[in-house]
């Protein structure tokens, strides 16, 4: 069977041997996080002579790569991540796929990679999780995890823009991002090293941004944090990110809670979960504000009470809330160190509308037909 999309026809390969549903079920009751693969994958090659073109579902497997492609020596890719919902009724619904692919295009652009068509980025998602519909997990904090990416294949080590491209889709049935569960997290303030500077790749989704964030996350490890947060790469006192999530802060409490967040300035990456908030603040009656914040102030609003919460938003974990922050010359709490009472309600009224438990107001879920 076949589906077509604008310049782009996906034929699909089922596996001929599928896994017994004994073992499926063994490994959705414990399927961490990234660890293991449902059982397809969605490919499609690029050339600059023809454009897109041999888009298939198949089996999951390995890919074959010579020694000498490009993305292994000069790091041309994009990825993106995203979630596949058990709904309440049985259903299966993905949490805004039309704005993944556009940030995905956005990236491609940056790391001079050409742009797969939204409608062909939905469409690998539909015919991937419809094979592998018995793969998206029921438990409440479980789902089916998608990622998309896309890298340089032309065997070339000549520096310059990758004549052959290759997009992928993977699946992965995850439980919570973190394995505490929505625990409080202490966090580093990274004084050392920079995620991003402006003219950068900050706000791309590409592997380089995090390949360049593991020494500051081991730094933080090393001084008893969970996470390191990111500040600007110029003065290094305004805050920015939190490993690969946004961070929101909470002041005031009850009705009156006003949420700020970093703006972006070119250095951030512009997180689906980030702006879903933004959106949901507001429907839930908060003033929602996208500024800037410093570290001074993060640390004199604890002190004084006025900045009651903060917590870090991303698909993977959806809401993390921060209990402590760390940097060489402070330490402090956050509130009282407990989850907020702002943050678990948003994480609660998003969860509920990615589960079909509330109304889709926004229209974001995209509901993959299985038939």
């Amino acid at each position: 069977m076949s589906a077509a999309t604008v310049g782009l026809t996906f034929n699909v390969t089922p596996a001929v041997k599928r896994a017994p549903a004994d073992e499926r079920e063994r490994i959705l009751a414990n399927p961490g996080f990234g660890r293991v693969f449902s059982e397809h994958m969605a490919i499609a090659s690029w050339d600059r002579a023809r454009g897109w073109h041999d888009a298939i579902v198949r089996p999951y497997g390995p890919i074959a790569m010579d020694p000498g492609t490009s993305v292994l020596h000069y790091a041309q890719a994009v990825f993106e991540g995203l979630k596949a919902y058990r709904q309440k009724d049985g259903r299966i619904a993905v949490f805004r796929p039309e704005a993944n692919a556009n940030r995905f295009r956005r990236s491609a652009r940056r790391l001079a990679l050409p742009e797969l068509p939204d409608s062909a980025f939905v469409e690998a998602i539909d015919l991937l999780v419809r094979l592998d519909a018995d793969w998206v997990p029921t438990e409440p904090e479980h789902s089916l995890y998608l990622r998309p990416f896309m890298y340089a294949s032309e065997v070339n080590l000549t520096v310059h823009p990758s004549d052959a491209v290759t997009f992928v889709l993977i699946a992965s049935p995850s439980a919570s991002y973190f394995p505490s569960g929505v625990k409080p997290v202490t966090v580093w303030l990274s004084e050392d090293f920079s995620r991003a500077a402006p003219g950068g790749t900050g706000d791309a989704k590409t592997g380089g941004n995090y390949a360049g964030s593991l020494l500051a996350q081991a730094q933080a490890a090393e001084n008893g944090c969970d996470q390191v947060v990111w500040l600007d790469a110029i003065e290094h006192r305004w805050v920015e990110e939190m490993g690969g999530m946004n961070l929101f802060f909470v002041f005031g409490s009850g009705a009156k809670a006003r949420l700020v967040t970093p703006e972006l300035t070119g250095t951030l990456l512009p997180g689906v979960t980030r702006d879903s908030l933004l959106m949901l603040g507001k429907d839930l009656g908060y003033e929602v504000e996208e500024g800037r914040i410093s570290v001074e102030q993060w640390q004199a609003g604890c002190a004084d009470g006025s900045l009651t919460e903060a917590f870090a938003c991303g698909t993977a974990a959806v809401i993390t809330p921060v209990g402590a922050a760390k940097s060489a010359r402070a330490s402090w709490v956050i509130g009282d160190g407990k989850p907020g009472a702002v943050s678990m309600r948003l994480r609660s009224a998003l969860v509920d509308i990615q589960r079909g438990a509330a109304p889709d107001v926004h229209r974001w879920m995209h509901a993959v037909p299985l038939a």
